[in-house]
């Protein structure tokens, strides 16, 4: 995968040879503060293909922070230099900042002695030529709480009044189902792929039943729960079953989860933040040690567009008794 150490580009260090740094300084809305919630000021680089930078593209989108916010797309096959640009790509974008050819030149422009992983997204400040954050879940937090005032619809994806609710099955998804396919299919013995799979597959099953009578993960709205859940429900199919191994049922199987994501999917603006070409170009062409033919599936076939028959349904039950652990 590669990184940084002490400001250099190392393509063959892997995570746990260094101690990282970390960027994790907050936007607030309010006057004085450090990193204030404007428009224009600030700059997301990310993958079509990464569910991590998905979740944060889907925010930005379901928000309307198009002209508050803007952003870049590399290019969706990761190898030696790590992520790169490559406008000529279809639906990638150039450094439109500093022109770049790397992702990682962004990181040392932010700071030139900094040591760890180069990932996205990427949440840029143009007027320090700082990165604000690159933890997924808290840029997409941000975008939901600083950037009302801007956003072009009127939507409150992390309500305050629920925001508990939302937290705990945040935490229940990306336990059991977001990392749980990576466990899956970077699983280092049987054993471990073993539990990783039943995990993930008792999680999905849960929340298939829950999602039979209510239309969204916390109730009868949309939130950040339901943002966190889509991306990877939207490559499980094409990607976790078979290039995970995560394939004891197919999302297509669950007749509430398969209906649920297609809700989500038919939502104004979500299918512009999903690419399919980029998310199965990455998946199988940059991990080499899975896919070592780099042969790319032609299928499934799915259609997203099908009606999902959810819009009646109501939150029967206002307690998440049934996704607690």
């Amino acid at each position: 995968m590669g990184l940084l150490h002490d400001g250099e580009w190392e393509p063959d260090a892997t995570r746990d040879q260094y101690d990282h740094d970390t960027f994790d300084d907050r936007i607030k809305d309010f006057r004085g503060a450090e990193f204030p919630a404007e428009v224009g000021r600030y700059h997301l680089y990310i993958s079509r293909a990464c569910p991590w930078a998905h979740r944060v593209a889907l925010t930005r989108r379901l928000l309307g922070l198009e002209d508050a916010i803007s952003v870049d797309i590399v290019a969706p096959v990761r190898h030696d230099q790590g992520w790169e640009f490559a406008p000529e790509k279809a639906n990638c974008t150039p450094d439109s900042v500093h022109g770049h050819d790397t992702l990682y030149e962004v990181f040392q422009e932010a700071d030139p002695e900094y040591t760890g992983r180069v990932t996205v997204p990427v949440l840029y400040d143009r007027q320090t030529d700082i990165i604000v954050h690159e933890e997924s879940a808290e840029i997409a937090r941000m975008l939901a709480t600083e950037f009302g005032h801007l956003a072009s619809t009127p939507l409150n994806l992390y309500p305050e009044s629920i925001r508990g609710r939302i937290d705990d099955a945040i935490e229940d998804i990306h336990t059991s189902i977001n990392t749980g396919v990576y466990r899956a299919g970077f699983a280092e013995s049987q054993a471990e792929y073993e539990t990783a799979v039943r995990e993930l597959f008792d999680a999905l099953a849960r929340w298939d039943e829950t999602l039979a009578t209510r239309r969204y993960v916390v109730g009868d709205r949309l939130t950040l729960a339901d943002v966190f859940l889509f991306p990877t429900l939207y490559r499980f199919d094409a990607v976790y079953h078979t290039h995970f191994k995560c394939n004891v049922r197919r999302l297509v199987d669950f007749d509430h989860l398969w209906d649920y994501a297609r809700d989500i999917y038919q939502t104004p603006g979500v299918s512009a933040t999903c690419n399919m070409d980029h998310v199965k170009a990455h998946y199988y062409w940059s991990h080499d040690d899975i896919n070592p033919t780099g042969f790319v599936p032609v299928g499934p076939e799915l259609d997203w567009t099908v009606p999902h028959g959810r819009s009646d349904l109501s939150d029967e039950d206002s307690s998440l008794g049934e996704v607690e652990r």
